[in-house]
């Protein structure tokens, strides 16, 4: 049973790209049992200053502190958003934390040689998708095989300009940060994981999950939430 304190917490979940923000539902779940005010930011995955805008928004409306949670692209996103003043702390799901003048792009190129490839197909029209036939393997690993080829069949194009896209003043050089590492990930390698977390000094945990870990581990998910929350 959450505290009163923790109970009144204001968290805000941050979705990635090639998704949206429907998929916390399991993670939304629970941290609504638990007694938290929970809000999920439908990012339009154009332009990282747009998503960063959209994250914004929701923040203002919150009654109080606020811990800011952001999966995959959606890290980038809390990097720029998080010096609201309302945000107390970061939480990093699997996901990109770029430093200043980066961008997810410049994390991407980081990967390590024989790490697995992202299928990322060819942009169509300014925008990116993954090849659906590997979409499971790659993004959701250890989701059962109806849900993966749900997600992979209802993919949220996601703009090319908000991988180029760089951040100024990261949030996490000014808040305390949380980073949880997914040990099976073929989205974000590990290693680029561990190097982006110990770069922010944040405090790591590590989970036996892919990418959609949110999907997979909600419970996991949660309570690496909360812990965060409880400071």
């Amino acid at each position: 049973m959450a505290s009163e304190s923790a109970s009144s917490k204001n968290i805000v979940l941050v979705h990635g790209g090639f998704v949206d923000g429907s998929g916390r539902r399991g993670v939304y779940d629970i941290l609504k049992r638990d007694g938290h005010n929970i809000s999920i930011v439908q990012n339009p995955t154009l332009t990282l200053s747009d998503d960063v805008a959209a994250t914004k928004r929701v923040i203002g409306a919150q009654d109080g502190p606020v811990t800011l949670v952001g999966h995959s692209y959606g890290g980038a996103v809390i990097t720029g958003a998080g010096n609201d003043p309302k945000v107390s702390e970061l939480v990093y799901i699997c996901a990109f934390a770029p430093d200043d003048g980066e961008s997810v792009n410049d994390l991407i190129q980081a990967a390590p040689a024989d790490a697995p490839a992202p299928p990322i197909l060819p942009p169509t029209d300014g925008y990116l998708s993954l090849d659906k036939t590997k979409f499971a393997a790659s993004f959701a690993g250890d989701v059962d095989s109806e849900s993966a080829a749900f997600m992979a069949d209802s993919q949220v194009p996601w703009g090319v300009s908000a991988l180029s896209e760089t951040v100024h003043d990261p949030a996490w050089r000014q808040k305390p940060s949380w980073y949880l590492i997914t040990t099976e990930d073929r989205m974000i390698p590990p290693p680029v994981q561990h190097f982006m977390s110990e770069r922010a000094g944040s405090t790591i945990t590590h989970v036996d999950a892919s990418h959609s870990v949110y999907v997979s581990k909600p419970d996991a998910v949660a309570a690496f939430v909360e812990r965060a929350a409880h400071g």
